[in-house]
This record gives structure tokens, C-alpha cells and sequence, in this order.
């Protein structure tokens, strides 16, 4: 039998307050997160924006106990995965890989090949795709398998989505439903969900799928509860101006509240494990603007973590990709080339080889440019909300 392991993709948290720079630092470097025309300026303006923004995040961070509990977390899933995969005959080693802090993705990978891994099954711990998240980290994987004739000779597969998953949705719909009846006439309660956002040129202009497969989990999640209950769904965690995927959470809380909702049970619908979207911007913030704006009950319902339904659907999941014929990062990341993953389509921007030296050039520029608006307060990326 050959070794079995399975790769888990993640995005990774901060432990520590002194942890947090750094962290924004490798966020904002990718480009899937911050995608700029001159790839030269990636670091540079990812250098500014985690030093201008580190002290609020960490404010945010100390509010929740000092850090992020992602990898507390992620361990435990991956610990329980192994497990439910022995208790259905399968043995894998399981690894955690984060995108922007330990263990990182490449830490992970060299654990797989230590091991001496034969075959790999490599699962995203977002269940909806979108480019700035399995995308970016299929990138990353992606890159790592070209240059590594060591990586090649493993065989893996890839899940790039599970959206639609029965375990997944009814682990969901199993805890929306226990929230629900927390309340008095829990049948009268609107449920909220709310999901992270993307911004909209993701979907409209790179072919993103996320906003059709958080609609599908959504409205799969509701057929399963069997409620009467009215719902709601919207956008969180944008930054900046520019335009994201709406409505957005804040400005429905407040819309909903004035014309007379008074509960809501929210659903972290994009999330399976609690870190700082749930347990701060949902449980703090939100809450109170939902209280400032008139609304009475306010209750979270929780991620799924190691909830034994959810685990069972991963190991399903993995399971399932054993069985069937493996699926390669071409296709995954470029489904009938409709998804466009940066950095690939550089000739977009005019990156031809030609254009290379004047890529170097614009950076250096693009850099001074940058120490300028520091000085002064004013410029492009403090309009859009970066700085």
C-alpha cells in the first residue's frame, strides 16, 4: 500500500500580537489579495500597508485573547480527520498548510516529502473557491510542483470545492438549527448569513465562482434546515472603496433593523473555523451596531471546528478523492480557462518580455511615489482605503 497523507490549505493567523506586522506583511504580498498592474511594487506597498494598519489589528486581536486560535484549530480538524479516515479503513498522515503564517504551505510539503508520501490529497479548508483563497494557495502549490522533480513524483489530487457537500451542508444546518431554538418562537427569527467578500471584479471580471457557490450552500443549508424562517444573505470584511460583493453585512443590519427586525441568528457562512471575522467582527462589532440599530437578539451560530458531522464530510471528502481519477492544479485553477489566476495573465497588463526592464524601473518609481504619499497623507491608496 502506498503512503497516504492529505494536505490541509489554510490561511493562517497570528498567535501573537507581535506576530500580527508580519503577518499583514505576507497577507498583502500576494497578489491575489492585492493584485497591482506593476508586479515590482508588490512588497513595497505590502511593507507600507502592514506597518500603517498592524496597530489597530492587533487592537482587534487583543480583543479575542491576544491572537488568532486558527492554528489551535486547524490542528484539531486535521487530528480528527486522521481519525475518522482510520475509522473508515484509511490510514494518512495529515498535514496543516497556511498561506501566511506557521506552519506554512512549504513547511508542510517539506513534512511530505520527510515522510516519504506516495500519494496526496490536498483540501482546501474553504468550502466555496474563490481566487483570493484556494486559488492563491493552488498557485503557490502549483509553483512549488514545477520546480521540485521530488514533489513530481507523488501522485495527488486536488478538491477545489465542496460547496455543495451533503455532510457540510447538514453539519450547518444541524447548528444554525440548535441556535434557532435557543430562541423563543424560533420559527420568527431571521437568519443572517454572512459571508466574506471578495471584490466584485473577482466575479464580474476573472470568473470567479465564489458568489454562485456561497448562493448554493446557502440555499442548500436552508432546504435541508426546513424552516419558515425569512433569510438574508450579505458581505463582510471588505476594505477599502472599492466596490465588493454586495449588500454588505453593516448596511443590511441597519436596513433590516429599521424596518423592524428585531432577532437575527447569524451564520459565518464561509467560515468553518472561528478566528477573527467570527469571534471579532461578527461577535463585537456587529453586535453592537445590531443592538445600536434597534435589534433586541443577536446570536451567533458557532463554526463547525471538529463538530463530528463536518469532520465526517472531510473524511468523506478525502475518501471519495482516493476513489476517483486524480484532478491536477491545471484543472482546478483554470476551469475552460474562465478563471483568471494572477500572475499567469501578466500580457494583460502589458508585461510583455520586452517590458520587463521598464517593470523594474516603474517599481523604483512607483516606490518613491509611495514615501511621498507616506509624507503627505494623500494619494491613491489612501483614497481606496489601504493606508
Amino acid at each position: 500500500m502506498s503512503r497516504v497523507g492529505v494536505l490541509l490549505l489554510n490561511l493562517g493567523g497570528p498567535e501573537r500580537l507581535e506576530d500580527v506586522r508580519p503577518f499583514l506583511y505576507n497577507l498583502f504580498s500576494d497578489p491575489e489579495i492585492l493584485r497591482l498592474p506593476i508586479q515590482g511594487l508588490q512588497k513595497a506597498v505590502a511593507w507600507l500597508i502592514s506597518t500603517l494598519r498592524f496597530a489597530k489589528s492587533q487592537e482587534n486581536y487583543r480583543l479575542i485573547g491576544g491572537g488568532s486560535p486558527l492554528r489551535r484549530i486547524t490542528e484539531e480538524q486535521a487530528q480528527a480527520l486522521k481519525e475518522a479516515l482510520k475509522a473508515q479503513g484509511h490510514e494518512a498522515q495529515v498535514y496543516v498548510g497556511m498561506r501566511y503564517w506557521h506552519p506554512f504551505t512549504e513547511d508542510a510539503i517539506a513534512s511530505i516529502k520527510k515522510d516519504g508520501i506516495e500519494e496526496l490529497i490536498i483540501l482546501p479548508l474553504y468550502p466555496q473557491f474563490s481566487i483570493s483563497t484556494s486559488g492563491s494557495s493552488f498557485r503557490l502549490l502549483e509553483n512549488l510542483w514545477m520546480r521540485d522533480p521530488e514533489l513530481q513524483k507523488i501522485k495527488y489530487s486536488v478538491i477545489p470545492s465542496w460547496c455543495d457537500n451533503p455532510g457540510y451542508i447538514k453539519s450547518m444546518a444541524d447548528l444554525l438549527r440548535n441556535e434557532l431554538d435557543e430562541f423563543d418562537n424560533p420559527d420568527d427569527v431571521t437568519i443572517f448569513f454572512s459571508a466574506h467578500g471578495v471584490p466584485k471584479s473577482y466575479v464580474e471580471e476573472l470568473g470567479d465562482p465564489y458568489q454562485k457557490e456561497i448562493e448554493a450552500s446557502t440555499k442548500l443549508i436552508l432546504e435541508t434546515l426546513e424552516r419558515p424562517n425569512p433569510s438574508i444573505l450579505a458581505y463582510q470584511s471588505r476594505v477599502g472603496p472599492k466596490e465588493w460583493l454586495q449588500p454588505y453585512t453593516d448596511e443590511v443590519i441597519v436596513d433590516i433593523a429599521q424596518e423592524g427586525v428585531k432577532r437575527l441568528a447569524v451564520v459565518p457562512i464561509s467560515f468553518i473555523s472561528e478566528h477573527i471575522e467570527t469571534l471579532q467582527e461578527i461577535d463585537m462589532e456587529y453586535r453592537e451596531l445590531a443592538e445600536e440599530a434597534g435589534i433586541e437578539e443577536f446570536r451567533r451560530v458557532p463554526a463547525p471546528n471538529t463538530e463530528t458531522t463536518f469532520i465526517n464530510a472531510l473524511s468523506n471528502l478525502v475518501v471519495d478523492a482516493l476513489e476517483q481519477p486524480a484532478r491536477d492544479f491545471s484543472q482546478v485553477m483554470h476551469p475552460s480557462q474562465k478563471v483568471k489566476i494572477y500572475p499567469q495573465e501578466q500580457r494583460a497588463w502589458g508585461m510583455t518580455t520586452s517590458a520587463e526592464r521598464w517593470n523594474g524601473r516603474l517599481a523604483m518609481v512607483g516606490f518613491i511615489a509611495l514615501l511621498v504619499e507616506l509624507a503627505s497623507g494623500h494619494g491613491p491608496l489612501h483614497l481606496m482605503g489601504l493606508l
